[in-house]
């Protein structure tokens, strides 16, 4: 008999309702490969996304059932042919196209790094996607000492991240987010605003100096006031309005996530130097409420499934 496993899947796009947990066939680990036995998966937009249907440009039909999830940390338990310095039992912290919310997801050896030993399991398990994210953002638009950076949605998991990135590279930050996370931000390093009518004189009251750059994750109203603040659209990235860059002349994150840029972030962790808080935690059979806190945007913090 094939070996199977427990993984949230869905046979149909839908609402949360549809993840179901299933038994399937375990993956096996091929030439450059290994499997990780997950012990916890991050839960983001880009999951809710892929529930309701959605598959990016660069990803081949994927059959039914799909499994979401494209972080996870665990254990790895089988090393494909080809494989140096990784061994069975190293644990490790990683990415993928989908497949995380699952007993094993197979990866290349590339896409994953060791997990210190005091990076708990997830912590570790939701770090790269916000991580990857806003550092390639932030790279692509030279962000550096003496930018101020306005950072919308700045509690979530990508504005996290971005903000203290900014912070440690010198940057003046302004995140907006509901007033109930303005001490959040703060204990980040960001100046808090709140959203709504009005934004844009009080973003101008709180940088007299001016804006010079914006990632923008909420879109809408939010990028309009990152088109009125910020002088140079080359220097706005949107993780939301997809859409619209091109006609706008604003940017989108380009680059390629790495295993290094990750293991980078979980040591800083690891030696109190970075924040990634963990708001809520879920079972595996618990992933449909999962996915209704991400997509309800209830407060800071990263939601993580325990598997």
């Amino acid at each position: 008999m094939s070996e199977v496993m427990r993984a949230a899947a869905f046979s149909e796009p839908g609402g949360p309702e549809v993840l179901k947990v299933m038994e399937l066939p375990a993956p096996q680990a091929g030439p450059g490969e290994v499997r990780v036995r997950v012990r916890a998966a991050g839960v983001q937009p880009f999951d809710t996304a892929v529930r309701q249907g959605f598959l990016p440009a660069y990803m081949e039909y994927v059959p039914y059932p799909r499994i979401p999830g494209n972080e996870f940390a665990g254990v790895i338990d089988q090393v494909g042919t080809g494989v140096t310095g990784l061994s069975a039992g190293d644990e490790v912290l990683g990415f993928s196209a989908l497949r995380s919310y699952a007993e094993y997801v197979v990866v290349p050896a590339a896409n994953v790094a060791a997990k210190p030993a005091e990076v708990p399991w997830e912590v570790a398990g939701g770090l790269t996607a916000g991580v990857q994210t806003a550092e390639l953002a932030l790279d692509d638009i030279g962000l550096g000492a003496g930018d101020t950076l306005l950072v919308h949605a700045a509690a979530g998991a990508v504005g996290t991240a971005a903000v203290q990135i900014a912070r440690r590279r010198g940057a003046t930050v302004i995140g907006t987010a509901r007033e109930a996370n303005h001490d959040y931000l703060r204990s980040l390093g960001a100046i808090p605003v709140t959203y709504g009518d009005g934004l844009a004189d009080r973003v101008r009251a709180l940088a007299p100096g001016g804006v010079s750059a914006a990632l923008d994750g909420a879109g809408g109203h939010a990028l309009d006031v990152s088109l009125e603040l910020v002088a140079d659209r080359q220097r706005i990235v949107t993780l939301a309005e997809h859409g619209k860059a091109d006609a706008l002349g604003v940017r989108l994150v380009r680059g390629e996530r790495s295993a290094e840029r990750l293991g980078r972030y979980a040591r800083l962790y690891a030696a109190g130097e970075f924040a990634w808080p963990v708001r809520w935690t879920y079972r595996l059979e618990e992933a449909a409420e999962a996915h209704r806190e991400v997509e309800g945007r209830h407060g800071a913090g990263k939601v993580v499934l325990t598997i």
